[in-house]
């Protein structure tokens, strides 16, 4: 699933299928709460690739024309900790590679980011300008913002 879709099909999607059919698209808090694995990613070169605005648009469901300051179907907003499960642990998992990476743990693959902010106590509209200050992949460095 790429969560970015919701901020942006929920601009048009009304106007195409109908407000009844509206209603069963991006239910992530559905799937959570029928113990469904949501494997995100980010549809890039569809969708923006920078995961900070999947994260952002399912805690937020706010649409990208700025109609849905509540959120677009709000009752389908999950928490931040679902969501980056559902791009780490849950995606390795949907790849058969959850012994190996999506977690941190002693064995696994050391790929992870470090965060200009704390997205797990901000307020949700403000991960939308999160930064990436550092990329750390296989054990090693590889980016390290100036």
């Amino acid at each position: 699933m790429q969560p970015y879709h919701a901020i942006d099909d929920g601009v048009w999607v009304r106007n195409r299928i109908g407000k009844k059919r509206e209603k069963l698209t991006h239910m992530y808090k559905s799937y959570l709460d029928n113990n469904v694995a949501m494997a995100f990613g980010t549809d890039w070169p569809v969708a923006p690739l920078n995961p900070m605005y999947g994260l952002y648009a399912s805690v937020t469901r706010r649409t990208v024309d700025g109609k849905n300051p509540e959120g677009w179907i709000p009752e389908q907003k999950i928490t931040i900790e679902d969501a980056i499960k559902a791009y780490t642990l849950d995606a390795a998992y949907a790849s058969f590679e959850e012994n190996i990476k999506g977690s941190i743990e002693v064995g696994k693959l050391a790929d992870m980011v470090v965060l200009s902010e704390d997205i797990f106590t901000i307020d949700p509209v403000k991960i939308w300008d999160v930064k990436v200050e550092m990329t750390i992949f296989d054990g090693k460095v590889i980016y390290m913002r100036e």
